[in-house]
């Protein structure tokens, strides 16, 4: 999944989809359900990740709230540079691009949104998620966010690509404690009935 090949594949990939503005999957907001969980945040130092960030709409608001140890991780230049432009006081060091497997750090949050099911939806891959997402956190670091409930089809190349509550836990509980992984309540309209919200602890 890390190898060059991989990485150029997938870069190629995603700005494709940046500059022909394929790009259903971006809400233009931070979901509800995520700025639900960060209004409850006390520590504003607290060290939070956000992979395959795309526009990153929940990287601004946590700005804006306040929050300075925020790192944005995507494999396509593009969205990093339109963030960039539209808040220019984020500093720069703190946008990333880079492939998610070969990204090294140490964080308290991770923040999931739609990244998870954006890649080849293989076993191997979807351990090596749970593996590493685990390697970027220290014991008690939260994984947080939202996956969605669709049907995973067993075609490999329509994304977003799905999961049941099962096959998800079934990668997360060598790793994690699960604190809640259910429907997701307050989702917007287009997605109701189709997410899952879920805090993951690191063991």
């Amino acid at each position: 999944m890390s190898s060059v090949k991989q990485t150029k594949k997938e870069q190629e990939y995603w700005s494709i989809r940046y500059v022909e503005g394929q790009t259903g999957w971006d809400i233009g907001a931070t979901a509800p359900a995520l700025k639900a969980y960060f209004y409850q945040i006390v520590d504003k130092n607290t060290r939070i990740l956000i992979p395959g960030a795309g526009n990153a709409y929940e990287a601004a608001y946590l700005w804006e709230q306040g929050f300075e140890h925020i790192t944005i991780l995507d494999i396509a230049e593009i969205p990093l540079k339109n963030f960039a432009d539209r808040n220019p006081n984020f500093p720069k060091q703190q946008l990333i691009q880079a492939n998610f497997f070969d990204h090294r750090g140490e964080y308290d949050l991770i923040v999931e949104q739609t990244f998870f099911c954006s890649f080849v939806p293989t076993p191997e891959n979807r351990k090596l998620y749970a593996q590493h997402m685990a390697s970027l956190l220290p014991s008690g670091g939260k994984l947080v966010g939202l996956w969605f409930d669709i049907p995973l089809t067993g075609d490999m190349t329509k994304r977003p690509f799905g999961g049941s509550k099962e096959e998800y836990l079934s990668y997360f509980t060598p790793y994690f404690e699960v604190k809640t992984f259910e429907k997701c309540y307050n989702s917007i309209k287009p997605r109701h009935g189709n997410e899952f919200f879920g805090i993951l602890v690191r063991k």
